[in-house]
């Protein structure tokens, strides 16, 4: 604790200050690679978030336009129930049939218009979905890649109090899995989807 208050460390700041008082090439490389995964999981972490702020704005704009799906074919369904009338009436005697011939004919233009506004919306609807469902993907995949940062930043900084040149290896490959994840993320790629999408042509 100082004067300004409370100080928390995560396990890189630990890795970054003993680093400092070290000395050595080992443990500067160290400082040096737990600044540079910390300063990626911190993107990664930015970029997780805001797809995942995307994809609920996503799905707003979905049920917004399924909503105005559902009215304009409450309206299509007013409007046909009006001609269905309309129709018994031009049978019923004693009746002009040919003012509600006009009217029937009225109704079924206005459903017509009613009708591709409604499927207008729907459509709307299935591509917000559609992009808010890639959107929470991509944030699962940017969730990934900064898991995969922070595992190498405990590794580096155990690597440091064991001094094992094995586990910096291992430090290395995570933060290289995890920069990979990152570029699937960025270029909007699916691995898994692409494998199991090759295995089914292959059988």
């Amino acid at each position: 604790m100082s004067g300004d208050g409370f100080h928390v460390h995560g396990p890189h700041d630990h890795a970054v200050e003993h680093a400092a008082h070290g000395g050595d090439s080992f443990s500067n490389n160290i400082a040096v690679m737990t600044a540079i995964l910390a300063t990626v999981g911190a993107l990664f972490g930015y970029l997780g978030g805001a797809t995942q702020n995307e994809a609920a704005m996503f799905k707003n704009n979905a049920a917004i336009d399924k909503t105005e799906a559902a009215n304009a074919w409450n309206y299509y369904q007013a409007k046909s129930n009006k001609q269905n009338l309309a129709e018994l009436a031009m049978v019923l005697p004693g009746v002009d049939p040919t003012k509600y011939k006009a009217d029937m004919a009225r109704y079924e233009t206005e459903k017509g218009t009613i009708k591709k506004k409604a499927e207008k919306f729907e459509a709307a609807s299935d591509e917000w979905n559609h992009r808010s469902d890639a959107a929470m993907h991509a944030h699962h995949q940017w969730a990934l890649a900064t898991t995969a940062e922070q595992i190498a930043i405990s590794l580096a900084a155990i690597t440091l109090l064991t001094r094992k040149k094995w586990m910096m290896a291992g430090a290395y490959g995570v933060a290289a899995v995890g920069l990979v994840l990152g570029a699937f993320a960025w270029l909007h790629i699916d691995p898994l989807g692409a494998l199991l999408g090759a295995a089914s042509v292959a059988h």
